[in-house]
């Protein structure tokens, strides 16, 4: 019977992002990446490579998915909120994806993976709200970028800062989930987007 090179590559990425989110890159080990995917931990080596070669394997796959799943086209630009509102969703569905992101900002600062791919993938994005800035739709106060930057950081904060949650906005985190009204977390990350993007 032929090996499934496809098959047992996935089997191992969809271990690792689990290892890497939770352990970091200098903390995860190729032992138990082998043994969540029920492979011989030699295919890691084999089709990665290292372990620092599938650290970056699994970042640019989860930076596809999010890129697939959350786009920006020319016309989503204009309600920046709901952008934030859409990668929000995102993110709570797959928390995994920030925790590799932290991890790489944490300990990879002089290699960023795919720099020159996210590097156009924004570029793009940047594009897509300095069109929507010249239309009148955002303000044009703030550079693009900065504005994208911003964007970011307001939703990732979210997921990667809970303590200053807790302590800067309870409501959002008391108020729950329910009652028709939907997470008010989202709801005041959406309003918040709003008010600093709109003209």
């Amino acid at each position: 019977m032929a090996w499934d090179t496809a098959r047992t590559k996935q089997l191992l990425l969809d271990a690792a992002v689990e290892e890497f989110a939770e352990h970091g890159p200098e903390g995860a080990r190729v032992a138990r990446v082998a043994t969540r995917a029920g492979v011989n931990k030699e295919r890691i080596y084999q089709y990665f490579g290292s372990k620092e070669k599938l650290f970056v394997a699994v970042l640019e796959a989860e930076l596809a998915k999010l890129a697939t799943a959350v786009p920006m086209t020319p016309e989503q630009a204009e309600d920046l909120g709901d952008y934030a509102g859409r990668t929000y969703d995102y993110h709570r569905e797959h928390p995994h994806f920030l925790r590799l992101l932290a991890w790489e900002g944490l300990m990879c600062q002089d290699r960023v993976v795919a720099e020159c791919e996210r590097t156009d993938h924004y570029a793009e994005k940047i594009a897509a709200i300095t069109e929507a800035q010249r239309r009148g739709a955002l303000t044009a106060e703030v550079p693009a970028a900065q504005l994208l930057h911003s964007l970011v950081s307001l939703i990732s904060a979210w997921f990667t800062l809970p303590q200053l949650a807790r302590i800067l906005v309870p409501e959002a985190l008391d108020a729950g989930e329910g009652s028709g009204g939907g997470d008010p977390r989202r709801a005041a990350l959406v309003a918040t987007a709003h008010r600093l993007t709109r003209p």
